[in-house]
């Protein structure tokens, strides 16, 4: 009797231990299915990620060589086309008591601001000449032309001694700067702008452009995400993105806005 009781423990506890075993095999098949599942994941978002960037480095590249193409073709045709119609205009043999004197000259003036216009626009636009002449010189030559319209009250400073970015990088900054100045011109109404450039040594890159203009709610322009502000606050988020920088925007309704872009240099 003793010994079929000893038997019947053994089973018991046979029985308890291969229960257990097999409670523990399935709990270690959940955990590694749910942590791979969770690797497959996160590898799918890797991979997303990369195609999203690879997808808009490339939307990128195919705008700059447009605008590059378009600056050609200003510099190459309609700016020649004008510089023709200047000279013949100035060699017209209209005396000054003609009658139409006066509005020859005043035409002369028009296509002379044109020409000029013309020219400041074929550099803004050019992606090689801002990697030549460097982003600091591209960036004052570009406010110049603002200062001349008399739009508003323009401070530069270039702070620290400049890096020289890749080409890349530097013509993102500068388009994002660009993308700036437009949403500040168009909607701020402001009277004055500040932007500075700032180098902390080999560590980091700051430019800064602050206005006194009316503001805007910032959380409800990136909800909403629509209108030309809202698609360049995407643009400039995407730029910063893709060279390793941070877009930042402080802004109230009322208070003026200032945008930052903070770039490692390493």
């Amino acid at each position: 009797m003793q010994d079929q009781n000893k038997e019947i423990y053994f089973i018991i506890f046979m029985g308890f231990m291969l229960a257990f075993l097999l409670v523990g095999f399935i709990a270690a098949m959940i955990i590694f299915y749910q942590r791979r599942r969770q690797k497959q994941e996160r590898e799918l978002v890797r991979l997303k990620e990369e195609y999203e960037q690879e997808v808009l480095r490339s939307q990128l590249e195919i705008q700059e060589s447009t605008m590059k193409n378009i600056a050609q073709e200003l510099h190459d045709n309609i700016g020649q086309t004008l510089s023709v119609i200047k000279l013949w205009m100035s060699i017209a043999p209209i005396e000054k008591d003609h009658e139409a004197y006066e509005g020859v000259q005043n035409s002369k003036e028009m296509l002379h601001k044109v020409i000029r216009d013309m020219a400041d626009l074929t550099k803004s636009l050019h992606t090689d000449r801002i990697a030549d002449i460097g982003l600091s010189e591209a960036i004052n030559f570009d406010l110049a032309s603002i200062r001349r319209a008399g739009i508003m009250k323009i401070q530069f400073d270039s702070l620290g001694d400049e890096f020289h970015f890749s080409d890349q990088k530097s013509i993102f900054i500068f388009r994002m700067y660009q993308e700036m100045m437009n949403n500040i011109i168009k909607h701020s109404k402001a009277g004055s702008v500040n932007v500075a450039l700032v180098y902390s040594g080999n560590d980091t890159f700051v430019m800064t452009i602050q206005d006194d203009g009316v503001g805007f709610d910032v959380e409800k322009k990136k909800e909403s995400g629509s209108g030309s502000s809202g698609l360049g606050l995407k643009s400039m988020q995407n730029r910063a993105k893709m060279i390793g920088g941070n877009l930042a925007i402080q802004s109230e309704p009322g208070k003026g806005t200032t945008v930052s872009v903070t770039v490692p240099l390493n």
